[in-house]
């Protein structure tokens, strides 16, 4: 077997660039928190820019907060090569999740221009805005603003402190008004890759640094309110109670036997977020809002799932006497990996003297929606644990080299001239 390799790109400059942006929101000494459109998301958007530069691209920050950089190519009418993730993060994040993805972007390209590669179209790196969707309960809003794809009332929406997003693009220096005479042109995209840990602990499992992501689950998020009536906790009797948490929590866990009821099926299901009114210990809970999330790379194993769990919340309430409402803020299908794209990848990983296996992606990315305008292709590198969306997560400077060094032998090799392949 070759000897593994990374010897392409400048790791010393890698590390040290996730370093630096770590510092913005750091959270003790490995989190995270740079909230989509917050001023340390700012700050790290300004940081990632000034590397989009010194690595030779023109950039600028679209009317959805988009950081795009641009390396021009021989034509610069063909459809263009896409490369990015994003930096905003989860309230108690990690400094990987897409942070890898922009950054290792950012020094692909670099090391094209240093090594005088001119790519045959154009190449855009992209940060996008918003990928994470929980500051303002719905994400992937920068890739789906720049697609075409936003829906009514986005702007409207508000996060916990009652900014709507409308305020905080002002606030960022975008313009919404823009959003009216914005048009996505079809085609002009060619192809888009991007690099991403894992979040899970499949690749560590198996021993392998890197993975080649055939699909992406298709997830559905909910935002459900359960309607009973307040009383004192002391004098009213159980039988007469209208207890709007308790129906809750049947469908808690309801949800969590349903989404476990196919062993070795990827179905996952989960209430993350819950509030309750009126949040006092000795009144029985009136109103409880919550958020349900579920997904499944086979679409109709995850609509049987939801016809499952809609007739337990209507169960649950009129075994209480409950009245309740379910806001979707998102629905995707699964979406599969171009094959072409994948064995792009493979050839080159071989090429390194590596033979990553190919896994499935639960959790989405900008890529679950540029899936609806090009074909896509996705990297993923092993991450300690399987840990995500928390400050431990970790993945190793080696296995990070690895996966950014196939990213940028992928995308030179895609962005080749008619003839040069073999010469």
């Amino acid at each position: 077997m070759k000897e593994t390799t990374a010897a392409g790109i400048n790791a010393k400059r890698l590390h040290e660039r996730i370093s630096e942006l770590a510092q913005i929101g750091k959270i003790g000494d490995t989190g995270v928190c740079r909230l989509a459109l917050s001023k340390e998301d700012l700050a790290g958007v300004e940081l990632a820019r000034s590397w989009m530069i010194e690595a030779g691209m023109e950039t600028r920050i679209d009317p959805f907060g988009n950081l795009i950089g641009v390396l021009s190519g021989m034509d610069s009418a063909a459809p263009v090569l896409m490369l990015g993730s994003h930096i905003d993060s989860q309230p108690y994040g990690g400094r990987y999740d897409g942070v890898i993805g922009v950054l290792g972007a950012i020094e692909a390209v670099q090391t094209m221009v240093e090594a005088g590669f001119r790519p045959a179209s154009n190449i855009e790196v992209v940060a996008f805005c918003d990928e994470e969707g929980c500051r303002f309960n719905k994400g992937l809003f920068g890739v789906r603003g720049m697609t075409g794809k936003l829906e009514e009332g986005e702007l409207e929406r508000t996060d916990k402190n009652g900014i709507t997003r409308r305020e905080a693009l002002l606030e960022f220096g975008c313009d919404p008004a823009a959003f009216d005479s914005y048009t996505f042109q079809e085609g002009r995209i060619g192809a888009f890759l991007e690099l991403h840990i894992e979040q899970g602990p499949v690749l560590e499992a198996q021993g392998e640094p890197i993975g080649i992501v055939s699909g992406i689950s298709g997830p559905v998020w909910w935002t459900v309110e359960m309607t009973g009536f307040a009383g004192h906790a002391g004098s009213v009797p159980m039988p007469m109670r209208q207890d709007a948490l308790v129906g809750c929590a049947k469908v808690i866990v309801g949800l969590n036997e349903l989404a476990s009821q196919e062993e070795g099926a990827p179905t996952v299901g989960t209430v993350g977020s819950l509030s309750v009114f009126p949040d006092s210990r000795n009144i029985i809970p009136e109103k409880v809002s919550f958020t349900v999330d579920f997904r499944d790379i086979d679409l109709a194993r995850r609509n049987a799932l939801e016809e499952q769990l809609l007739a337990l919340i209507n169960g649950a309430c009129l075994d209480h006497g409950l009245t309740y409402t379910i806001r979707e803020d998102t629905r995707s299908d699964p979406r599969y990996c171009a094959s072409e794209l994948r064995a792009i990848m493979r050839e080159q990983a071989s090429e390194m003297g590596l033979a990553p296996p190919e896994l499935m992606s639960g959790p989405f990315h900008d890529s679950l929606t540029m899936s609806y305008v090009c074909d896509y292709g996705m990297i993923f590198v092993r991450c300690k644990d399987g840990i995500s969306h928390n400050p431990k997560e970790y993945a190793t400077p080696e296995d990070i080299e690895l996966g950014v060094e196939l990213l940028y032998r992928t995308a030179r090799q895609m962005s080749l001239q008619k003839g040069e392949e073999g010469s």
